[in-house]
């Protein structure tokens, strides 16, 4: 019989956080090798459990969970949402301007949906988290990635961004907190971001999922702060701060000149009446969340689990012959480079791999996060210390005998970094 395909839509969308490496990885563990995995923010799995008063207000409003909600979302939940955008200076928000969703993800494919005709081009950073590349190819748009600049600790390069603006670009998608390389972008690279924006009558999609997650007593600014009349639509939730990874709740917000949007407007409120709703339940972990106890304050401060994991991880993958690494200021990760000189890679989703088989470490290649060149990986640091030391030793390891057999250059390099 003829075979049935997947849709051509597909043929563009790639999500290597969950790709063929790890599923060669799931295969490792069905034959019984144990693996370290340092793929993933999925930070229950590490003993960072959510607040207790957010599991005990999901447990006592059960009862009133089990019918549908407004599309939208619940009172109690979007009202506490709009209280926290007043905390962090947006303004004009309503509990209208509020939709909550099945976490983040959800709401970046459904805002997409909304926007984008055949062949409409949106503005995406590189490296990004790779469901925004893949939520504009699958609604029919073209990703064009715009640089982050390595040489100033991951900023933007809006110059490179500027200049690929076309009639086509309908809008821009700004990570920050950065996931993957643990940037966060100055008042300063926003408010130029937002003119660029104003220029050219292009929406903001602003990515704020790590937004408490700041380490060395950093300040997050909110894009949708600094504009009331540039259209912004900004994403959080509860996955990363609040440490609910599993129960999808999160949220956009729109916010700036409205007037201009109408029809988009009708579009997100077509998609998330169609969706029915939002996880209910998650939803009543919303208002708790963010009137309660700031505990992952404790987390990211001088001391606290995070910030040594930060700080072990970031020590021991620097001390490698080779790698370098921009000290990351928020989030879960490091993006960590390596010596083209000394590990000549030319396929770094193969080189993840060989890793994985070799040393039983699982990590991400940084073209799995549309980064250009295979010179770059990702390391999620969630790991208890003892893990951490085990899986950096195993990588150094790997690449000391990865040097031996393909890097061509590699005593100049050595003394090059000595100097």
């Amino acid at each position: 019989m003829k075979p049935i395909l997947k849709s051509e839509k597909l043929n563009h969308v790639c999500y290597d956080i969950r790709g063929p490496v790890l599923e060669l990885a799931q295969r490792m563990e069905e034959e019984g090798h144990k693996i370290i995995k340092l793929n993933i923010g999925n930070v229950g799995v590490f003993g960072f459990d959510p607040p207790e008063e957010i599991q005990l207000d999901m447990i006592r409003n059960l009862s009133n969970a089990s019918a549908y909600s407004d599309s939208k979302g619940i009172f109690a939940a979007r009202k506490a949402i709009m209280q926290y955008c007043q905390e962090k200076g947006i303004q004009g928000v309503t509990l209208d301007d509020i939709y909550t969703g099945n976490g983040v993800s959800e709401l970046i494919v459904l805002a997409m949906n909304a926007l984008l005709n055949n062949g409409d081009e949106v503005l995406v950073p590189a490296p990004d988290y790779p469901l925004w590349t893949a939520a504009v190819s699958l609604s029919g748009g073209t990703p064009i990635h715009y640089l982050c600049d390595e040489s100033k600790e991951w900023a933007p390069d809006l110059a490179d961004l500027r200049s690929k603006i076309t009639p086509r670009t309908k809008a821009i998608v700004m990570i920050n907190p950065n996931n993957p390389t643990g940037a966060i972008y100055s008042k300063a690279v926003l408010t130029e971001l937002t003119q660029i924006a104003r220029e050219h009558g292009l929406i903001l999609f602003a990515d704020e999922i790590y937004d408490k997650m700041l380490y060395d007593e950093e300040k997050h600014v909110s894009l949708a702060s600094l504009s009331s009349d540039v259209v912004i639509i900004t994403f959080n939730g509860l996955s990363k701060n609040y440490r609910s990874c599993g129960y999808r709740s999160g949220w956009m917000v729109v916010s700036g000149d409205k007037s201009r949007i109408k029809d988009y407007i009708e579009g997100l409120n077509m998609l998330s009446s169609m969706r029915l709703c939002a996880n209910v339940p998650g939803q009543y972990a919303i208002q708790t969340a963010l009137g309660g106890y700031q505990s992952i304050d404790d987390l990211v401060a001088k001391g606290g689990r995070l910030a040594r994991q930060r700080d072990l991880a970031w020590e021991l993958i620097t001390a490698i012959p080779g790698v370098s690494c921009v000290k990351p200021k928020s989030a879960l990760y490091l993006f960590p480079k390596l010596d083209p000189e000394m590990y000549p890679i030319e396929n770094d989703q193969e080189f993840i791999a060989d890793l994985l088989r070799e040393e039983k470490v699982l990590m991400v290649q940084g073209s799995g996060f549309n980064w250009v060149k295979p010179d770059h990986f990702r390391v999620v640091f969630l790991p208890h210390e003892d893990v951490l030391k085990d899986a950096i030793g195993r990588f150094a390891r790997f690449l000391e005998r990865y040097r031996q057999k393909h890097g061509k250059t590699a005593t100049a390099s050595l003394a090059t970094k000595a100097s």
